[in-house]
């Protein structure tokens, strides 16, 4: 049997009804109370309308969410002519002496757990050869701009929308970082804000619960809606009722919007994002020492030369061509490519020396070779003649 609560039953505490619980259903006094099946989950809009966005001059293309599109930069005035730089002799970094090459095998050594410290220690050093090789940089540093609506609860900002036209995307001012130095920032864009209807909770500033579906109560779980847990026990959970208030909304039957939240009304603006971004790209001369060329993008080497300018000018006079035709290849595109989407701010070209040394040695009669590269005196033994095999448990 289902019991229902009387609405004259002064045994219980009074209770509001309407918007703040939907679900009751108040009848004539002395006839019992019925509960309304829940009201369906509040159908608030996912994403603000396209007619809440007014079309700014100079912004027609921007949406809401990003995706405002391609924001090329302007013509930039005549820039002033890249300077070549000096020519460069043929540098050569000697090949370091055995006590190095020894030392360092041996702190490789010690690094592994597998591997025994007898053939760094013991072995015989026969030949260091010297493969000296460049590596080329070329850093593009840029800036591009986006733009996208965006809204925030109103709470008394300015509303300066159509009071004079709104600056031009790239001719909104931004601190810029220091050259090369990835960097992001965020501004609204002046003269395009506007008071909305927040579009969530139709401009209620409360939507209702989803918990609930809007009711403020819910069946008992304890009794299920029968409002006894047995023939006459009535149930203490929800006291008879067959319904409990909604611990989610406290049984109000709503919760404050999450968009305006509250203020039932949203600031409306252009969003400008402005982001600094050091392109690079590098290309290392190919060398027949036989060691991965991987490798050498975890060590740093002599840097022999380094341009900085707004547009750098392929390398003049360096004696490596390989190198020479690189840097032509890498600036010409460079400059096609982030000239079209983004406004190239500086650039910089280095060149490296990086040492790497063939070591030869014997051991137990038989002979093995290791590698020693960069500044940092890093080594590659790919065969290390004395390795074993162990857990860690």
């Amino acid at each position: 049997m289902i019991r229902t609560w009387v609405g004259s039953d002064n045994s219980h505490p009074s209770r509001s009804y309407g918007v703040a619980n939907p679900g009751y259903v108040p009848t004539a006094t002395g006839e019992p109370a019925m509960f309304a099946p829940p009201a369906d989950n509040h159908a608030g809009a996912s994403a603000p309308p396209a007619s809440m966005f007014d079309n700014m001059p100079g912004y027609e293309g921007t949406l809401a969410g990003g995706g405002g599109g391609f924001l090329p930069p302007p013509m930039p005035a005549p820039p002033p002519q890249p300077m070549p730089g000096p020519e460069q002799p043929h540098w050569n970094i000697p090949s370091i002496t055995e006590d190095t090459a020894r030392e360092a095998f041996a702190l490789y050594a010690s690094s592994k757990c597998c591997y025994s410290s007898a053939p760094a220690k013991d072995g015989v050093i026969t030949g260091m050869d010297a493969f000296n090789t460049y590596r080329y940089r070329l850093e593009t540093f840029t800036e591009s701009r986006s733009t996208e609506w965006t809204h925030m609860p109103y709470s008394g900002q300015s509303v300066d929308a159509f009071s004079q036209p709104p600056p031009g995307p790239w001719d909104v001012p931004a601190k810029t970082p220091s050259f090369f130095q990835d960097d992001q920032q965020v501004i609204k864009v002046p003269n395009t804000s506007s008071l909305k209807s927040c579009h969530d909770c139709v401009g209620m500033g409360r939507k209702p619960c989803k918990h609930c579906a809007g009711a403020g109560n819910k069946v008992c779980w304890v009794c299920n809606g029968s409002g006894y847990r047995h023939a006459d026990d009535r149930c203490h959970h929800c006291s008879g009722r067959g319904r409990e208030n909604c611990g989610f909304c406290h049984g109000q039957g709503s919760s404050v919007c999450a968009t305006c939240r509250g203020k039932q009304q949203l600031l409306v603006y252009i969003s400008l994002t402005v982001k600094w971004s050091n392109n690079n790209d590098n290309y290392v001369v190919e060398q027949s020492s036989g060691l991965q060329i991987d490798n050498l993008s975890k060590v740093s080497g002599k840097e022999l030369f380094r341009d900085s300018q707004y547009l750098v000018f392929p390398l003049m006079g360096f004696p490596d061509q390989a190198v020479v035709q690189a840097a032509q290849h890498l600036i010409n595109e460079h400059q096609g490519k982030y000239s079209r989407t983004s406004r190239i701010l500086q650039q910089r070209q280095t060149i490296e020396l990086i040492p790497v040394t063939k070591v030869t040695y014997t051991w137990k009669g038989k002979s093995h070779i290791y590698f020693v590269y960069g500044n940092e005196f890093k080594v590659s033994a790919d065969n290390y003649p004395a390795t074993c095999c162990c857990s860690i448990m």
